[in-house]
């Protein structure tokens, strides 16, 4: 039986399509298992904060690391763990298919800007900002500036601005390069 964890802001939204269709349909068959958790079960704060604002600023808030790492540990999951982004590569048939024979799967719902690209770097993720201006959006990173010896790259934490902004368009363009050539090469011709 396959394991469908999904790790979000918004269970709600996915009682309903679990429990309709195929997916109601495969789970009473016994073909699978959805679990989905809450993210902010894994925040520490009274007012269960899982976002702050994103350094070198910017607008919108990002989706700290704590939460999601915290979220993963206690599932007790291991991979493949998704991190859902448009910065990520498309996700095709032939994924379908690598997930849907596994035992278990991941799936982190990012929300807001942005997840702090920590979570990426440090799970196994396959793939959260649009794609405006025809490239991907270059990593976001908040609170705090290391995590588990992870650190927010030093130019975002310089206070300078203009650096700040050539070091996140050359990150949106390598992104876009490596992940999504598709989209460069209609921004490239």
């Amino acid at each position: 039986m396959l394991t469908i964890n999904v790790v979000t802001l918004f269970p709600e939204v996915f009682e309903a399509p679990l429990r309709t269709s195929i997916l109601g349909r495969a789970a009473e068959r016994g073909l699978v298992r959805y679990r989905v958790v809450q993210l902010r079960e894994y925040t520490h704060d009274r007012h269960k904060t899982v976002d702050d604002t994103p350094y070198g600023g910017g607008a919108g808030m990002v989706l700290k690391p704590e939460p999601f790492f915290e979220a993963v540990e206690d599932l007790r999951t291991g991979p493949p763990i998704v991190l859902l982004s448009a910065r990520g590569r498309a996700f095709t048939h032939r994924d379908a298919v690598r997930f849907s024979v596994g035992k278990e799967l991941t799936l982190l719902c990012g929300h807001y800007k942005d997840v702090d690209q920590r979570v990426a770097d440090g799970l196994e993720s396959a793939a959260t900002d649009s794609h405006y201006d025809g490239l991907l959006a270059a990593p976001s990173y908040t609170r705090p500036p290391s995590y588990r010896g992870m650190d927010v790259p030093a130019v975002l934490l310089s206070g300078d601005h203009e650096q700040i902004a050539r070091w996140r368009e050359a990150e949106a363009e390598r992104l876009t390069r490596e992940r999504r050539p598709d989209l460069w090469e209609k921004l490239d011709g």
